[in-house]
């Protein structure tokens, strides 16, 4: 087998990055057969800061013996037109986006540094925080308090995914997520429980390949009944078996990514 091309990426921002970050990943997930180092550099908001970052995009194709690859998200045309004169292939999320849009809409943008992850918005963003510290505090069956304040209800056995795919819908979308796991005790009395039964509507279950699950285990308590296949297939078993009887919308997350997960989630239940 060949070895895979490899390739410097840089995300050059004036804010966090994650735009540039984004959008490249998008793009870079369809070049099976390239290996890609990736580097951000954010808070890009002087000249200096800008002579420095295309001292290093230089400085890294000169070792790789190849050019870099850069993605900006600057809004300042000075900074950016000084690291585009770096030695690299250089896109612009604006000039590529920004100026087409502003020509259909007919009028300028307001180049606002900050604009797609700052607290512009504060209404927004106290929402998410509010979202986040929900979520932590109803992680793993913690608590069943306040679940009439949840936008969803996660359930799935232990290890699913359930975790980060709820603490990724309340800091993407500030949604308030609990979730909870089921456990032996739940398949022995055959219901779920009494808590959850009044927010059925709510309920999204995760399931996951017995195999897959078995790994993910192992790295957890390596050679323990918990991590053990015949185990994991029981569970999983017995949870399907309930999601089924209870009507409760499910999917299986064994070759999905968080961001798949959440969208399905977004869309069978409705949530904005």
């Amino acid at each position: 087998m060949p070895n895979p091309i490899k390739r410097t990426v840089f995300f050059v921002s004036d804010g966090t990055g994650l735009t540039a970050e984004a959008l490249g990943h998008s793009l870079l997930t369809q070049f099976e057969d390239v290996e890609f180092k990736q580097i951000r550099i954010p808070f890009l908001d002087n000249i200096a800061k800008a002579q420095d970052a295309v001292a290093r995009i230089n400085a890294q194709g000169e070792l790789d013996g190849m050019r870099s690859i850069v993605f900006t998200t600057l809004v300042n045309q000075d900074l950016a037109s000084i690291v585009h004169q770096s030695d690299a292939f250089c896109l612009s999320y604006f000039e590529t986006f920004l100026s087409p849009l502003e020509a259909e809409l007919g009028q300028k943008s307001n180049h606002t540094v900050g604009r797609s992850h700052g607290t512009a918005d504060s209404s927004d963003y106290k929402k998410r925080i509010e979202a986040i510290n929900y979520t932590l505090a109803h992680d793993d069956g913690i608590t069943d308090r306040d679940l009439e304040e949840s936008d969803v209800i996660l359930v799935a056995v232990s290890r699913c995914g359930k975790t980060p795919t709820s603490l990724y819908l309340a800091m993407q979308f500030g949604l308030k997520v609990a979730n909870f796991p089921l456990i032996p005790e739940d398949f022995d009395r055959g219901r779920l429980p009494s808590t959850l039964e009044r927010h059925r509507p709510k309920l999204f279950g995760l399931t996951i390949q017995p195999e897959r699950l078995t790994q993910i285990r192992e790295e957890r308590r390596a050679a323990s009944k918990y991590a053990s296949l015949p185990n994991c297939r029981y569970e999983i078993a017995e949870a399907e078996k309930m999601m089924r009887r209870e009507g409760i919308r499910w999917l299986d997350s064994s070759t999905k990514s968080i961001e798949e997960i959440s969208t399905t989630i977004l869309q069978e239940l409705k949530l904005r």
